[in-house]
């Protein structure tokens, strides 16, 4: 039988904000969900693909050394040498040529292959970092498309007694769902936004099969620790009405705790480097003072709400 493989864009030890302790985050690439603010748009997709760090090119300085390299020809040049990409010849490409000739890593291949066997032999080596209560996060992207193999890892962790958390948009078939929870003991979980088209204007896809996922997994005997997610987005979900229908839904489900995440711009460069255009280089901002009367709020009918990193473990 073939080994389970799965593409990931990152590995990333040493983090301390997406569960208990010190943990490794790995990102998965595939995302059901095409969120316009999104701040890992290297998830996108279902293939490795190409970043180009424009700003970090030494093409002032002479260098060529990418010219002539691409097999589709979509790596063009100015009269000053300066080169850009055609993304419509680049999305052909599978073997990334200019990636491995570049010397500043201006061309970088998003998306490396792995197996069960390779990452877990990564979290063995992680390990002694975590600290008490430390362990392993799966974000991504979406880690939940990639059933399978996210399923074989996390019995692995289980029998390595290794802690396992989840940061997920619950976009997923249902039985997959809970079949996965059964093996995390920690989860964050999105819910952008209450209102079913509000929800896909922002993100492409509709909301129901997420509250639907995090009621049936309420609903069954996982006993660990749920803390629901909101990106917090000026005009979009900073609104009274749709704080009160979060509350009304985690009242109603049994729920007691949100992270309300203050909208941030980190992923920009990277929507740059993918070629995409970002919509929310001019907006969504959210002040300090309107995050705190969001807190207010849910604190005001007994859920714990933390700003940003403040989430205790």
């Amino acid at each position: 039988m073939e080994e389970l493989k799965t593409l990931l864009f990152d590995i990333q030890p040493f983090s301390v904000h997406d569960g208990p302790g010190s943990r490794t985050n790995v990102f998965f690439v595939g995302c059901p969900l095409f969120c316009k603010w999104c701040a890992n748009p290297e998830g996108f997709g279902s293939r490795k693909h190409l970043m180009f760090a424009e700003s970090v090119c030494k093409y002032e300085d002479g260098c060529n050394v990418c010219k002539n390299i691409c097999p589709y020809d979509s790596i063009s040049y100015d009269e000053k040498g300066k080169p850009s990409v055609n993304w419509k010849k680049c999305i052909k490409c599978t073997t990334f040529e200019c990636s491995t000739i570049c010397p500043n890593n201006v061309f970088k291949v998003c998306g490396k292959e792995y197996t069960v066997a390779e990452l877990y032999k990564m979290l063995l080596r992680d390990a002694q970092s975590w600290s008490a209560g430390g362990g392993v996060t799966f974000t991504g992207g979406e880690c939940t498309m990639h059933y399978d193999f996210l399923l074989a890892i996390l019995k692995k962790c289980k029998a390595g007694l290794i802690h396992t958390a989840i940061e997920t948009c619950a976009y997923c078939p249902t039985d997959h769902f809970l079949e996965l929870f059964k093996y995390i003991n920690f989860a964050f979980i999105d819910i952008k936004n209450m209102d079913d088209e509000r929800h896909k204007e922002g993100t492409g896809v509709s909301n129901k099969l997420i509250l639907h996922n995090i009621e049936e997994v309420v609903k069954s005997d996982w006993h660990g620790r749920l803390v629901l997610r909101q990106p917090t987005i000026h005009d979009y979900n900073d609104s009274d009405e749709n704080a009160k229908k979060i509350v009304a839904f985690m009242k109603k489900n049994g729920l007691f705790e949100i992270n309300l995440l203050k909208f941030h711009r980190y992923g920009q460069t990277k929507w740059e480097q993918l070629g995409k255009t970002y919509e929310y280089a001019d907006k969504g901002d959210m002040t300090q003072e309107r995050m705190l009367e969001l807190q207010t709020m849910y604190l005001n009918e007994g859920i714990a709400a933390y700003i940003g990193d403040d989430t205790p473990f």
